[in-house]
């Protein structure tokens, strides 16, 4: 399979800020442990800078769609390195006039000056990493707030004058029960966010966790956790767009959507991955920066650690991956537009996964059925590439 683009793909731009008061045992992302007075903001926002225009060539004359500012904890940045920032951004990239750039943050990091100075800077949506309002599950998780602190970080939030913010919460904790993860949807409700990520805690590889496991719910009450938990979000407004992603009317992350649509992103920062499709030659790749912000920062020809041509194959296997998870599918010209690939690389697959009941057609749109959401891993794994049957 051979991809022919012919339209443009939006564009979004991910920036990675990687360090954190303390290394979650859960976490798998590229963050590391620093003292937040000593984070060299001024060189990492001058060297993100510098790594933007080394990407500009590939994404020339492109419209961002969306920024995305994550971690680590973003919030260890002043208000004044992140307005440097997206000032920088701004004058080296055009942006839609109602772009929506979001920040994560960290309850454990909250002030209201600077989250007032976010705003301030053009940061429109917040992404607070709440977990959980039970403190002993915080303390199991090994994160640096208490329920406190996360009640507060909202209310600082709302007050900074951010309507738009999402929290983000996990269940099948150590030791939780499926009341307790509904008593911490309750109390994310109350607070009206426009967004609610609700996702499964998973034991990743080179994690503590992974190599010291804590006792989780099992499967069957995992499960229940996720039916009951989408249910309360769906009787209290919100509606399920993705597998963990829940939103008021018009609030979707358009972020978000674009990975999982299988738009083009370039990644910038210690760590950071980035999509793009490029017409002139026909082809779409993969980025990755260095990991280690030190050599990040120090070594300004290494920052780009690997590309990789995505063949016809990833690129199908890819786009099934993210667009799979979405609530309401995915069409064929969808498809077609984003992988550059024709309908027919994947038509007697999914012909074979309706007749199974695993998939649905609804129109001209395609999307897992109750049973292909529930075994969704299942169902993904039927587009490997060279996946026997």
């Amino acid at each position: 399979m051979t991809p022919q683009f012919s339209e443009a793909i939006p564009l979004s731009l991910y920036i990675h800020l990687p360090w954190c008061v303390k290394k979650c045992p859960y976490c798998d992302f590229n963050s590391h442990q620093g003292d937040p007075q000593n984070i060299p903001e001024d060189e990492y926002v001058a060297a993100l800078l510098r790594d933007l225009e080394t990407g500009l060539p590939s994404v020339w004359g492109r419209t961002v769609s969306s920024i995305f500012i994550g971690g680590g904890t973003p919030s260890l940045f002043s208000a004044e390195a992140i307005k440097q920032l997206l000032t920088g951004v701004r004058t080296r990239l055009p942006l839609l006039p109602d772009i929506e750039i979001t920040l994560e943050a960290n309850p454990g990091t909250a002030e209201q000056a600077r989250f007032s100075g976010y705003r301030e800077a053009g940061v429109n949506r917040l992404s607070l990493g709440i977990q959980s309002f039970h403190t002993p599950s915080l303390q199991r998780l090994g994160r640096i707030h208490d329920a406190d602190h996360a009640h507060r970080a909202i209310e600082m939030a709302k007050q900074a004058g951010f309507d738009n913010f999402n929290l983000d919460l996990m269940f099948g904790l150590p030791e939780q029960s499926p009341q307790a993860s509904l008593e911490d949807l309750h109390q994310a409700i109350q607070h009206a966010p426009s967004h609610i990520s609700f996702y499964q805690l998973t034991l990743e590889p080179n994690t503590l966790f992974h190599h010291q496991p804590p006792t989780l719910p099992d499967s069957e009450i995992l499960w229940q956790m996720q039916v009951d938990g989408a249910r309360l979000l769906g009787e209290s407004g919100f509606e399920q767009y993705e597998v963990s992603a829940f939103a008021t009317t018009g609030r979707e992350c358009r972020h978000n959507r674009n990975y999982w649509e299988f738009g083009d992103y370039l990644g910038i920062g210690a760590g950071a991955h980035g999509k793009i499709t490029d017409m002139n030659l026909q082809q779409a790749a993969r980025t990755t920066r260095q990991r280690h912000p030190e050599r990040y920062l120090n070594s300004p020809n290494e920052r780009i650690s690997s590309t990789h041509k995505l063949t016809g194959d990833e690129l199908m296997f890819e786009f099934m991956l993210n667009a799979l998870r979405l609530n309401h599918g995915f069409s064929q010209a969808i498809f077609e537009q984003r992988t550059g690939l024709a309908w027919e690389s994947v038509a007697q697959e999914v012909r074979m996964l309706i007749e199974e009941g695993l998939m649905q057609q609804r129109g001209d749109v395609l999307l897992p059925t109750k049973s292909g959401r529930q075994f969704l891993n299942d169902l993904i794994s039927r587009f490997l590439p060279d996946e026997p049957h």
